[in-house]
C-alpha cells in the first residue's frame, strides 16, 4: 500500500469583502492588511510542519496568502489547482448580503445558513462543486505520496472537506464558518480522505 499524502488545508487571509459581508465566489478580491497579518501568523505555526510543496486556489486572495507563507518558509512558489476554487455562486456574486436582503431574502437566508443545498443561478451545483474539490485534493496528493502538503483555499471549500471527513451528507448544514487562516489536517491514500 502506498505512503499516504499529508495535506493542511487552510482557510486565506481576510478581505474587504468579508469585512463587507459580499459573496467572492469567484470574483478576484485580494486580502487585506488583517489577510497579510493572518498569512503571517500561519508562518510561525508552520515553521515545524515540513511541508515538500504548497497549493492554492488560482483566486488572488488564496494565492496572496499561499505566496507569503511559501515565500517565509523558502519553499518554492505555490502551484495554483482550479479545484480549489471557491463554489461559483453565479449571478449574485458581488452583491452585498445587505442588498440581497431586499431583491431575495429566501435566498439570504440559505446562504446565512450555509446551506450547501442552496441552488445559485448561473453558478455550481452542490454536486459539481463538492466532486471537483474532492477530486482535487485526491490529484494533489497523488504526486506527493509521504510527504506534507499546505494548500490554501476558501470557506465554502472547507465546508465540502469538513462534511466529507465526518461521514456527513453533503446536504449537511455544518453550523460553523471557518475563520480566515483556520486549518484541517487530512490524510490521503488512493481515493481516501481522512481526517488526520
Amino acid at each position: 500500500m502506498s505512503q499516504p499524502t499529508y495535506i493542511c488545508v487552510a482557510r486565506h487571509g481576510e478581505t474587504d469583502w468579508n469585512i463587507a459581508g459580499i459573496l467572492q465566489g469567484w470574483t478576484d478580491v485580494p486580502i487585506n492588511d488583517q489577510g497579510r497579518r493572518q498569512a503571517y501568523e500561519l508562518v510561525g505555526g508552520f515553521s515545524h510542519a515540513g511541508f515538500a510543496k504548497v497549493y492554492s486556489s488560482p483566486l488572488i486572495r488564496s494565492r496572496e496568502t499561499a505566496e507569503i507563507i511559501a515565500r517565509s518558509l523558502r519553499l518554492e512558489p505555490p502551484t495554483c489547482h482550479d479545484g480549489l476554487m471557491e463554489r461559483n455562486f453565479g449571478a449574485i456574486q458581488g452583491i452585498p448580503k445587505s442588498e440581497l436582503a431586499d431583491l431575495n431574502p429566501v435566498l439570504l437566508q440559505q446562504i446565512l445558513k450555509r446551506n450547501p443545498a442552496t441552488d445559485f443561478e448561473q453558478g455550481e451545483t452542490m454536486d459539481e462543486f463538492a466532486d471537483r474539490v474532492l477530486a482535487a485534493i485526491v490529484s494533489i496528493a497523488r504526486p506527493n505520496a509521504g510527504t506534507r502538503i499546505l494548500a490554501i483555499t476558501h470557506g465554502w471549500v472547507m465546508d465540502v472537506i469538513t462534511r466529507h471527513i465526518a461521514g456527513l451528507p453533503r446536504t449537511a448544514i455544518l453550523n460553523m464558518k471557518r475563520r480566515n487562516g483556520e486549518c484541517v489536517w487530512l490524510e490521503v491514500r488512493g481515493e481516501s480522505i481522512r481526517p488526520l
